[in-house]
């Protein structure tokens, strides 16, 4: 097969960014990458750009990647609009590796962007609302609302503010987890404060203040077992990879070195299944195919980043990964074993709980990181010796599962 390499990485701060519109987050996050790579505009054969809610929130229903490149000089070349909700970067580099491999072009770059910081908060928590089949919303809220039934959460633990109806949902997963394998709140919490403690050496991640896991416990409620500091925020970003063929490397300017190969990429989509059929999760599918792709497995994987929209996202992800066995991910953070300095780091960016959440931009942002790593060039949360990078990401829900799920495998050179 066709060596497919990330040559170049760029990423915006996450965060709340008032002042800037999707289109210079947009800007920024290419230029950045484009500089890491050694490569100019013209260099670039195809784009596809990952977004979901530009729509719904500023109004860009359509072309969003069309305006937002064009604004910064791309002229002539393809580009693609990809929405995959949280999935949606994740797809687009999916796809811009696809196009390599096809012949389609030497060089693709692959984009996400979101502009969600809104001061009307209702629209802004509505925004998540069409990620799933809308004409049987109340029958899909009832169906992933029963997998909780059984567990009594305690007087007190809803919040009284308005939050996104995925965190019922996450909550839901939550107490399925808790009854099938009898993970506790208390192991949750300990994913959270393993994350914010890691963001705190990560200078683009929205919150970069560690938490304990009795403050974690202690904060508050969001609906059981979930407090607040176990969910991701709401957040504008971009981030943008370089991504190529070994003819595009050697016409980039950029250090070759630094190029990491993208051993495998794997799309699903969700199956019918039993909620406690965990091992036919699309995740679970999905991270077997790409370790057969790869031929590598679990045991070779030295860093992950995966999708924490909550702290059980993570425990959930890191079972479906095959990293741990099902049912043991909670005591595994809870022992330190995910922890940089752990057997296995997990989401050493600080997870989508700390880096920020802009949901198209999300996957880009996990692949900045783990690319990061593999060059050995994290600083402070830096996984030693870190030669084989596991990136999980998914998007929307369909039945008792993620609609998609992209799971990536990058190796150092």
């Amino acid at each position: 097969m066709t060596e497919i390499y990330v040559a170049g990485i760029g990423m915006t701060k996450f965060g709340r960014h008032p002042q800037r519109d999707y289109k210079d987050l947009t800007r920024e996050a290419v230029e950045l990458a484009l500089a890491d790579a050694g490569a100019e505009q013209v260099d670039v054969g195809q784009a596809y750009f990952g977004s979901c809610v530009l729509g719904f929130l500023q109004d860009q229903h359509m072309v969003p990647g069309q305006v937002a490149l064009r604004a910064m000089g791309f002229e002539g070349v393809p580009i693609f609009n990809v929405e995959g909700a949280c999935a949606s970067a994740s797809s687009a580099l999916f796809l811009a590796a696809q196009a390599i491999r096809a012949g389609s072009c030497d060089v693709a770059i692959a984009v996400g962007a979101e502009k969600m910081i809104s001061n009307d908060k209702q629209k802004m928590f509505a925004a998540f609302d069409s990620a799933w089949d809308v004409s049987t919303a109340e029958a899909n809220k009832d169906l992933l609302l029963k997998m909780g039934e059984g567990l009594v959460p305690p007087e007190g633990s809803q919040s009284p503010k308005p939050y996104s109806m995925f965190m019922d949902v996450y909550a839901a997963m939550c107490r399925l987890h808790m009854k099938t394998f009898g993970t506790t709140q208390r192991q949750i919490a300990a994913v959270a404060a393993k994350n914010h403690g890691h963001s705190v050496h990560n200078p683009l991640s929205q919150y970069q203040v560690a938490y304990s896991v009795e403050e974690i416990l202690a904060a508050p409620p969001i609906t059981y077992p979930l407090t607040l500091p176990m969910c991701s925020p709401i957040s504008d970003g971009s981030a943008a990879a370089v991504v190529c063929n070994s003819d595009g490397l050697k016409r980039l300017s950029g250090d070759s070195s630094r190029a990491v190969r993208l051993l495998g990429s794997v799309v699903r989509s969700g199956t019918n299944r039993e909620a406690t059929d965990y091992r036919n999760h699309l995740t679970a599918l999905a991270a077997a195919e790409v370790y057969e792709q790869a031929g590598v497995g679990p045991g070779d994987v030295d860093v992950a980043e995966v999708h924490d929209a909550t702290a059980m996202g993570e425990i959930i992800q890191v079972e479906n990964l095959q990293l741990v066995p099902f049912g043991e991910a909670g005591p595994a953070a809870e022992s330190g074993e995910l922890t940089i300095g752990g057997r296995l780091p997990v989401n050493p960016s600080g997870g989508l709980e700390s880096k920020g959440h802009p949901i198209g931009a999300t996957g880009l942002g996990q692949v900045h990181e783990l690319v990061t790593q593999l060059r050995g060039e994290a600083g402070p949360r830096q996984v030693e010796g870190a030669r084989i990078a596991l990136q999980e990401n998914g998007g929307g829900i369909v039945g008792v599962e993620e609609a998609t799920a992209v799971v990536n495998l990058f190796a150092r050179q």
